[in-house]
């Protein structure tokens, strides 16, 4: 989202479905040979659904600009950038960049890149596209069928059910078909592999296309996913309500270093190092009660309404029945700029916004719905009926995708307070159950200490998971260990501007995780190994 995928203060990115009718899943039509000789010749080339706009040659360093809220950024090398616009249905406008690099240059290879929150524009897909260029990819993104002034603006959605067909799986499969098309016309060697890489709803994205349209991507990167939509965004209603819902269970930003300071205090030493990062939270069992003020309030403690909250965050909502309704999330970072005072317990609280644009304009249709009309038990199921199947990308049967030869690679980071961590591994482990054999052969999760949504954090977290993807399903061993790195600036270090390395730590193949060897600079990779928890 560009808040399920956002440059927050201080910080880099952040939020960076189902069954399917037989008409969805029909045999693309045959892709014709070469038929170009420049970039400028794709231009007006019919695709299947619509034509090339423009298509021209960009040079080294020439400044790219996507739109939004996003700056211009210096592209990384000589590539042939192709706007299109298509039309599948009366009702949907989906825009689609493809970018292409130099014939003698390029890899042979397709990245299709996921949008954030509710797209609109490719100002996320092209900072995935800016990097995998430079790697010699082409590259596909869209905006998901609709414009906004913001990826957090859902009004493009009243009474437009194409547009919202669009966002929910229809965009990145034309796409990726038309990009297909488009590298058949202007490349002479033929396309030997595609990827596609999301994280937030790019991550849902991920998973959608591997579920419903299996044909699309040889190998599939899902950062923490915002799966499934309809029963995320409900948890949103019910996180915001918990933190706001009563003046005096509000939580001030101020006070979100005492949570913080006493969380670490008590498990940051549970891996053997002490370095502000909790490497499994799970193992952390922090009451915020002991923070709770003796009498009254004070700037030293919390409120018993308040320290209510905390728990209520740090445990998920809870339905009718009292059992959990989705997960909540971890300890460990919640001062850190970007996490809890972004999504959670600021005033402009992300999960507030994302539910309300959500119920708004695609479950009740009434622009005028406020949040705190929300209901679990009336408002979930609703949303279920009517937009699951568009939106939620939680179908763990992935037969389809693996009798290809399909891998699929997720990952989450652990202080991620846009979406909760351990929904990834609940997902993960069920597509684990459905596909016993295959999964354990095609299917690798990483959890990440230390890093908040998709990007930034206080453990390192900028990691070359394409690079491993590829290496996987070109015939090398499934990864079990990935190192990631922790930069003075994420986000430089992300784009590839100079920036200095902090840290280095090995991710560990879920379940595994990393653990000091007991000698040699905890800062170093080389000095851990991937061990089974507990260990």
């Amino acid at each position: 989202m560009n808040d399920l995928l956002r440059v927050a203060p201080g910080a880099a990115l952040l939020l960076l479905v189902g069954s399917c009718a037989a008409d969805e899943r029909k045999a693309p039509s045959p892709i014709a040979a070469r038929t170009v000789d420049s970039c400028a010749a794709l231009t007006g080339m019919a695709l299947p659904n619509g034509r090339i706009d423009a298509a021209a040659p960009v040079a080294q360093g020439a400044m790219v600009s996507t739109g939004g809220e996003m700056p211009a950024l210096p592209a990384t090398s000589v590539f042939c950038r192709v706007q299109a616009v298509l039309t599948p249905v009366a009702g949907s406008s989906i825009k689609v960049e493809m970018w292409l690099p130099e014939r003698n240059a390029w890899n042979g290879k397709l990245l299709g890149a996921g949008n954030g929150g509710f797209g609109n524009n490719i100002a996320i897909p092209a900072l995935l596209m800016r990097g995998a260029v430079a790697k010699g990819y082409a590259s596909v993104g869209s905006d998901m069928g609709h414009t906004a002034t913001s990826d957090v603006k859902a009004e493009w959605a009243l009474g437009a059910p194409e547009r919202i067909k669009d966002f929910g799986w229809r965009a990145n499969h034309l796409a990726a078909e038309a990009a297909k098309r488009v590298i058949a016309a202007y490349y002479t060697a033929p396309l030997a592999a595609s990827y596609f890489h999301g994280c937030s709803d790019g991550g849902r994205e991920a998973l959608m296309e591997a579920q419903r349209f299996p044909d699309d991507y040889d190998a599939i990167i899902a950062g923490a996913p915002a799966i499934p939509w309809t029963r995320m965004t409900s948890a949103f209603a019910a996180n915001h309500l918990a933190a706001f819902g009563r003046p005096e269970s509000s939580i001030p930003n101020a006070k979100l270093k005492l949570l913080q300071n006493a969380s670490l205090a008590q498990c940051d030493k549970a891996d053997g190092v002490a370095d502000g990062v909790i490497d499994d939270p799970r193992s952390c069992k922090f009451d915020p009660v002991v923070l709770q003020c003796k009498a009254g309030d004070a700037a030293d403690c919390l409120t018993a309404p308040q320290v209510e909250t905390a728990r209520a965050i740090y445990r998920g909502p809870l339905g009718t029945d009292g059992k959990p309704f989705y997960h909540g999330f971890q300890p460990g970072a919640e001062a850190v700029a970007g996490t809890w005072d972004l999504w959670l317990t600021g005033p402009d609280s992300q999960h507030g916004k994302f539910a309300t644009e959500f119920m708004r304009y695609m479950v009740h249709s009434d622009p005028n719905w406020q949040i705190a009309n929300f209901d679990l038990a009336r408002d979930y199921p609703l949303a279920k009926r009517l937009q699951g199947s568009n939106l939620d990308a939680d179908n763990p049967d992935l037969r389809g995708f693996f009798a290809r030869g399909g891998k699929l690679l997720m990952y989450h980071g652990w202080q991620d307070a846009a979406i909760p961590p351990e929904n990834s591994i609940a997902y993960f482990e069920r597509v684990q159950r459905a596909n016993p054999a295959q999964a354990r052969a095609s299917t690798r999760l990483f959890m990440v200490p230390g890093m908040s949504h998709c990007l930034a954090g206080p453990g390192p977290n900028v990691f070359d998971a394409l690079g491993a993807l590829d290496s996987w399903r070109q015939g090398g061993t499934a990864p079990e260990r990935i190192i990631a790195t922790k930069f003075d600036n994420d986000m430089l270090g992300y784009l590839g501007f100079p920036a200095k390395p902090v840290r280095t730590r090995p991710l560990c193949a879920f379940p595994q995780v990393a653990r000091w060897k007991g000698s040699g600079s905890t800062d170093d990779a080389a000095n851990f190994s991937c061990v089974a928890p507990g260990r």
